[in-house]
């Protein structure tokens, strides 16, 4: 266990400006505030923010794997149980780029989860939870980087973990949340047990089958060890776990499970596991509405279940679901639909923000390549309150919001503009183009600047309380199987929009381009409540 701080043992450094790949759309390139490179690495598509150094701005955390990194990368690693290249985790000063610490995570790539919720009383150290592929469990000081406690994971062979981790209620009663993590195994099946075939299929003698099955693993958010033994959830599901508190206080987890929803109290995946009670709730409602075998909630059937998202409401929480049919926003308690949104081909994850002040709205993606449209829907209602078509282009990074002083957000969406009646752009060779859209401005589109690299991961914060947004973005190889060089960059969005290109949607706008820029200039952003 690490109680010394964290040295850095890798040749990355920061640069101001210079070598950047993102391009401003009037001439020149758009020079960052500070980028950090690295050499004959490779990228994992992870970034958060958290004020690290306690400076009122919010520092940025990445992962990367070092293939060059000399004796220091190859003693690092090996003190921490792997071999060389291992994964880091590094976090970065959000006002001028200083590495602030960094250590070996994982071995190839890890899970991790950086908003752990803080015990009673409220005196443990702010952490992030890092499971490896393969790897161990490690809880690190936010702060310095040091090890809070490891264990060795208990998955066995033929095992993928599925994303997120989830904090749950404290289950094990020492005052800190548990976390609960769901991984996808092989189990063999008896004969006795197959589902009969039809005769035709039917071969002489039964032998044993092998399934995938979802099982569970509590661990204790204090100390990081296994709260009783896993437990088999009984069916197979795909990543994009939530947990959703009913009207009653009961929390469920929810997982996107053989093309429907499946869910599962936290208080008996707790009994189950440990065999003792536990004084979380269950709620009457939900387990009439949940099939005891197949644990699939009773709804209509929009097709298969896609992602699920809890969405905060006035009563509690609602339940916004996306399918291969349609968006559905549901009733957080008795599941009844409230509004539909049919024929929707959405293949990401929708984004939350405010079109009207105070007012919540969804951004939805509505197609892919040349058929794409960006949607934003009252999620009162489900009425669309703006669209746009918006070339999506392979690998661009997800739409983002951040809200504006003006208790609005603004909007930030990747893709390619391409007027009416123009010549397709060959998308293999098309930069990535990011927008900037505000709801007070329905008839534009800011161009803010467009990047050649390959794209790994890209976050639109607010690094200071009440100050300019700014785009982080980290590029790398395509493949994590050839090492190259790995950036990370922050933009501010206040410098890239004098050289922006003003997209007017519809013709005879009152405002000149400059007159657009200026008032893009003045937008004032506030941090989240």
């Amino acid at each position: 266990m690490l109680s010394h701080p964290i040295r850095q043992v890798s040749p990355l450094f920061w640069k101001r400006g210079k070598g950047s790949a993102l391009r401003a759309r009037r001439g020149g390139c758009a020079r960052p505030g500070h980028r950090a490179v690295v050499s004959f690495s490779v990228a994992y598509d992870f970034l958060a923010t958290s004020d690290i150094n306690k400076d009122r701005i919010q520092d940025v955390l990445f992962l990367y794997k070092n293939s060059d990194g000399g004796s220091n990368v190859s003693l690092a690693c090996a003190e921490e149980g792997f071999s060389s290249p291992c994964t880091f985790v590094a976090a970065a000063s959000g006002a001028n780029g200083t590495i602030l610490w960094e250590r070996p995570a994982a071995q190839n790539g890890a899970l991790v989860e950086c908003t752990s919720p803080q015990p009673r009383g409220g005196e443990a150290p702010a952490a992030c939870i890092l499971l490896g592929r393969p790897g161990p469990f490690i809880a690190v000081n936010l702060v310095t980087g040091e090890t809070l406690w490891t264990h060795p994971n208990s998955f066995g062979g033929n095992t993928s973990i599925l994303s997120p981790l989830l904090w749950v209620p404290d289950v094990d009663a020492d005052g800190a949340p548990d976390l609960l993590v769901l991984t996808r195994e092989e189990k063999q099946v008896p004969p006795h047990l197959l589902l009969p075939k039809p005769p035709a299929h039917r071969p002489g003698r039964l032998t044993p089958s092998h399934v995938l099955q979802v099982n569970g693993y509590i661990y204790s958010g204090s100390t990081g060890q296994l709260v009783g033994p896993p437990g088999s959830l009984g069916v197979d599901g795909t990543s994009g776990a939530i947990l959703h508190v009913t009207r009653t206080g009961a929390p469920y987890v929810l997982l996107p499970c053989e093309s429907s929803l499946c869910g599962f109290s936290v208080k008996g995946l707790y009994e189950k596991a440990t065999g003792r009670d536990s004084l979380l709730k269950t709620d009457p409602l939900w387990e009439d509405m949940l099939n005891a075998t197949s644990h699939q909630l009773r709804l209509h059937s929009w097709g298969a279940v896609r992602y699920v998202m809890t969405i905060p409401g006035k009563a509690g929480e609602d339940l916004l679901l996306v399918t291969s049919e349609a968006c559905v926003l549901l009733d957080g308690q008795d599941l009844a639909p409230r509004w539909t949104l049919g024929a929707a081909q959405i293949h990401r994850k929708p984004v939350l923000g405010h079109y009207k002040p105070d007012t919540l709205a969804v951004v939805i993606e509505n197609g892919t390549g040349t058929d794409r449209q960006i949607l934003l829907l009252d999620l009162s209602s489900g009425a669309i309150l703006w669209s746009q078509a918006l070339r999506g282009l392979p690998r661009d990074p997800q739409p983002a919001s951040l809200p504006t002083a003006d208790h609005r957000s603004a909007f930030f969406f990747w893709g390619l503009h391409e007027p009416a009646g123009a010549n397709q752009t060959d998308p293999r060779a098309a930069p990535h183009s990011l927008y900037l859209f505000h709801p007070t401005l329905p008839g534009v589109l800011l161009e803010l600047a467009s990047i050649s690299a390959h794209i790994v991961a890209s976050r639109v914060v607010l690094l200071e309380p009440g100050r300019h947004a700014a785009c982080i973005l980290l590029t790398g190889p395509a493949s994590p199987d050839v090492p190259g060089l790995v950036s990370m960059a922050k933009y501010k969005v206040q410098d890239l929009v004098p050289s922006s290109r003003v997209i007017h949607l519809v013709q005879g706008g009152p405002d000149s381009d400059q007159a657009v820029r200026n008032r893009f200039s003045r937008l004032r952003y506030r941090s989240e409540a």
